[in-house]
């Protein structure tokens, strides 16, 4: 029987009056890439939240690796990585200041730990940085060290909130290249969101378009363009949202101010 490294049923958070997510249910099982997709202010941050523990619900359940997040909070966390959309490095450590750090923290055993810092520094190029300051770091090698640091503790799941933003064609590349290799490899399971709709469509297994705190569909990027009716996963998704320019939601950009604060009481 397959297995399931997320569950999520009728999941809700309100802010307020304000229904950030409203009552969403998915699944997505061992070592799948899945794409959570929406315009600005649809639910997607807010959902990642909720699912890496930084977020209590307002109702609904999920399931990280069978763990309760809000119950189970060491043992879910234990079980995913996590790319932020914002850089979370600390500038004023080195690379490898900044992986040994996560690994104490993880409590990765001392005898295991610079290998693994080692390895997973080389597959991203940067073990010849390691002792480079981060503040040095261009934001390509900061998001590629980020994706090494959210590797560093073997999880299952590995988060990634916009991940590429900002980063040339060819960094991103690479950085699909590398989890691409870790999904293979390891069979880690792959969540996350993008706006650049040709990446979804090249990395992604299955794909959830959000919309308005709703998923309004899910599927492969066949099936969402047979759906519609269209030829590309841009145009099926325009079709499905509209063209209209979104506005991230005030209430969903205070909860993202909180987000690091609330990251660093685990």
């Amino acid at each position: 029987m397959e297995q399931n490294m997320i569950e999520v049923k009728n999941l809700v958070r309100k802010f307020d009056d304000f229904i950030a997510v409203d009552n969403i249910s998915f699944t997505v099982p061992k070592g799948q890439i899945f794409a959570f997709l929406g315009p600005n202010g649809a639910g997607k941050s807010t959902t990642i939240k909720m699912l890496t523990t930084m977020l209590r619900p307002t109702s609904g359940t999920i399931l990280i690796n069978g763990y309760d997040p809000m119950h189970n909070q060491d043992d879910a966390r234990r079980s995913f990585g996590i790319v932020f959309q914002d850089p979370s490095l600390d500038d004023e450590l080195t690379a490898f200041e900044n992986m040994e750090l996560h690994s104490v923290l993880y409590k990765i055993p001392r005898n295991i730990r610079k290998k693994r810092i080692e390895d997973l520094m080389k597959l991203v190029e940067l073990w010849d940085k390691k002792d480079h300051l981060v503040k040095t770091f261009s934001g390509g090698m900061k998001r590629r060290l980020e994706i090494a640091r959210g590797l560093l503790h073997h999880p299952k799941i590995i988060f990634l909130d916009e991940p590429t933003l900002g980063l040339d064609p060819q960094t991103r590349n690479l950085m699909w290249d590398y989890l691409k290799k870790m999904n293979q490899d390891e069979e880690i399971t792959v969540f996350f969101t993008t706006h650049y709709m040709e990446e979804a469509a090249k990395i992604a297994d299955e794909i959830a378009i959000i919309d308005h705190g709703k998923i309004i569909t899910s599927g492969t990027v066949k099936e969402l363009t047979e759906e519609t009716k269209t030829n590309t996963l841009e145009e099926a998704f325009l079709s499905l949202t509209g063209s209209a320019i979104r506005e991230e939601s005030a209430n969903i950009a205070d909860q993202n101010r909180a987000r690091h604060q609330m990251w660093s009481k685990k």
